[in-house]
């Protein structure tokens, strides 16, 4: 029997792809006997016919490209896709946005730069999205309330 049919019935057999079968080519010779099924099993117990083991795919490349991303190497424009708020979550660019304006708002309060009901009026302005930016809310400090902060 030919090689090709013989690896074919021990994928069969065995429960793999035929590219998985392992025939012993100094022990060709052999295989010309084969006639039937228990012939090949025969075999597989005599170890002329084998099964190779599952192939891999490697991470080596990926973890070496992983160690230079987290230096914050392969991250530049060319490497991006989709919108900036696709990178960063809308919600937290927002977090971090009002934390500090509300942290710059405490600053002026306690170091009294402002009074508390000007804190207040301004502490829900900011709450209600009316400044863009902690610079947006030193602008509207300066044109409404002629106070000059760096």
């Amino acid at each position: 029997m030919r090689a090709d049919k013989i690896a074919r019935m021990a994928a069969d057999i065995l429960g793999v792809g035929e590219s998985r079968v392992w025939i012993d080519s100094k022990r060709l010779g052999e295989l010309e006997e084969v006639v039937s099924k228990n012939d090949i099993r025969r075999l597989i117990d005599e170890g002329i016919i084998k099964v190779e083991p599952k192939k891999g795919n490697s991470r080596v490349r990926w973890k070496v490209r992983h160690e230079q991303r987290k230096k914050g190497r392969r991250r530049g424009y060319g490497k991006r896709k989709g919108k900036a708020s696709a990178r960063l979550d809308p919600k937290e660019a927002w977090m971090h946005r009002i934390r500090k304006i509300r942290r710059f708002l405490r600053y002026l309060r306690d170091h009294e730069v402002i009074d508390r009901r000007t804190y207040r009026e301004l502490y829900r302005k900011a709450k209600g999205g009316e400044f863009e930016s902690l610079r947006d809310l030193k602008t509207h400090l300066r044109d409404r309330y002629g106070i000059e902060v760096r």
